[in-house]
Formats: structure tokens, C-alpha cells, sequence
């Protein structure tokens, strides 16, 4: 597709996906402001992730490392002038971690001590070899239906992996929680049990304010029950990547 038709094809989804979010805010007695898109870009090509920047969404987000790391340089040299954030919001394995810490500028999915303390030490290591001069944003995944094959925190550790995080200040940024909503199932209870968990989580870490809830499929529940952070993906770019696997 010529790069004109895609960039008008983009802004099209763009308007659609920011038109619903728009009213779901207005449903929920919500200002906008309130709720940031992230534009889910996993498998699409840098060039894609290259047009959105220049439609104005500039926080974009992957979940494998190895595509990940080599769409951010290409997207940089695509538009230089972007000031992009990019999140990782896919499972991490520990050993991504030192990969990770050069291009991330937030994970959203940490969700056990041993990761948390993996990217405490990758944070450090790139610091020191001038490879990143901030600490790294983070969210804690937590696992709604309890499934470890989709990762996430048991909301009964949570509260032990906060607080590890927490003692890391310097180095990780703990921002607030991510979560996903269980498969086949009606989302509505599951981000009814999420808010009420990110109330309790508030009164123990009140600068925590990001909860991220809600995808292509299900923001509107989502941004109903205070989620401030909807990734999409499908709704935006199509249903089918265009990048390698």
C-alpha cells in the first residue's frame, strides 16, 4: 500500500478509536484527558509506527523484545523529531531484560520479584554505559483469571512486589498496574475487580495513578471502571501484521 493511502487509512482508525474512547469518557463522567491511547504496533512495520508518530500518537507500544528492539532505531531514523515513548506490554523474559532497558522508556507487564529485580540491574548497567539517563517507568500485571500461562501478579503478591519495586526508586518508576482481561469471557467484572484492587493499591502508593485496562475489543468497560491507559492494536492498524514474525 503507497504511503499516502496507509497514512489516510491510519488516520481514519485513528479518528474512529479516539471518537470512542471520546464517548466512553463522556458515558463514564470522564474528561478525555483522562485516558491516554497507546498504539499497539507488535508486527507492523517501523513505517507504520512511523505515520501514527506523525499523526500525533506518540506513545507506541511492543510485546517481543527481538522485533522491538530494531523497529525503535528504525522508527528514529524515520522521524527524528518524534518525541516517542515506547512501552513494552508483552510477557519479558529475564533474559531480555539487559535488551530491554536500552530502548523502553516503560514496561508495562512486570509481575513477579525475580523480573523486577532483573530489569532493576539492566536499568543500572545501561545507565552506567550511557545507554539510558532516566530510570525506567513500570507497571505491575495483574492476573485477573489466574492463568500463568498469560502472565500477571496474583493480587494477593501484589502488594509484596509493590513494595519491592518501590524500594528501587532510583531506578524503577513505579507508575501504577496493567492488566488484561480474561478470554471468553464478559470483561465487565474482571475490570470491576481491577478498579477495586487499584483502590487499595492507591492507599499504599498514592503517585501510583496509571492503571491500564482495556484493548480494541473491550476499552469502553475498560475506561468505565477508571482504566487511564487503552492499548490498541486492531482497531487502529487492522487485524493482520505486516512485519516478520
Amino acid at each position: 500500500m503507497a504511503t499516502q493511502d496507509r497514512k489516510a487509512e491510519l488516520a481514519g482508525a485513528l479518528a474512529a478509536v479516539r471518537e470512542r474512547v471520546g464517548k466512553a469518557c463522556e458515558a463514564a463522567g470522564r474528561s478525555r484527558d483522562e485516558v491516554r491511547l497507546l498504539a499497539v504496533t507488535k508486527t507492523f512495520p517501523a513505517t507504520d509506527a512511523a505515520l501514527l508518530a506523525g499523526l500525533g500518537v506518540t506513545d507506541l507500544a511492543e510485546n517481543r523484545d527481538q522485533e522491538a528492539a530494531a523497529k525503535v532505531a528504525e522508527v528514529a531514523g524515520l522521524r527524528p523529531d518524534a518525541a516517542i515513548r515506547w512501552h513494552m506490554v508483552g510477557r519479558l523474559q529475564r533474559n531480555k531484560a539487559r535488551s530491554v532497558a536500552r530502548w523502553a522508556d516503560e514496561v508495562q507487564s512486570v509481575d513477579s520479584p525475580r523480573l523486577a529485580e532483573a530489569l532493576a540491574r539492566a536499568v543500572h548497567t545501561a545507565r552506567d554505559a550511557g545507554e539510558r539517563d532516566r530510570p525506567l517507568d513500570v507497571l505491575l500485571q495483574v492476573s485477573l483469571d489466574e492463568d500463568p500461562a498469560r502472565g500477571g501478579c496474583p493480587v494477593g503478591e501484589l502488594g509484596a512486589l509493590a513494595e519491592l519495586v518501590a524500594q528501587k526508586s532510583e531506578i524503577l518508576h513505579l507508575r501504577g498496574l496493567m492488566a488484561v482481561a480474561p478470554l471468553g469471557a464478559d470483561p465487565e467484572p474482571a475490570f470491576a475487580r481491577l478498579a477495586a484492587v487499584f483502590a487499595r493499591f492507591r492507599t499504599d502508593h498514592p503517585a501510583a495513578t496509571e492503571l491500564s485496562a482495556g484493548m480494541s475489543g473491550d476499552l469502553e468497560q475498560a475506561i468505565a471502571h477508571g482504566s487511564t491507559c487503552v492499548r490498541v492494536g486492531t482497531a487502529l492498524l487492522g487485524g493482520r501484521g505486516l512485519a516478520s514474525p
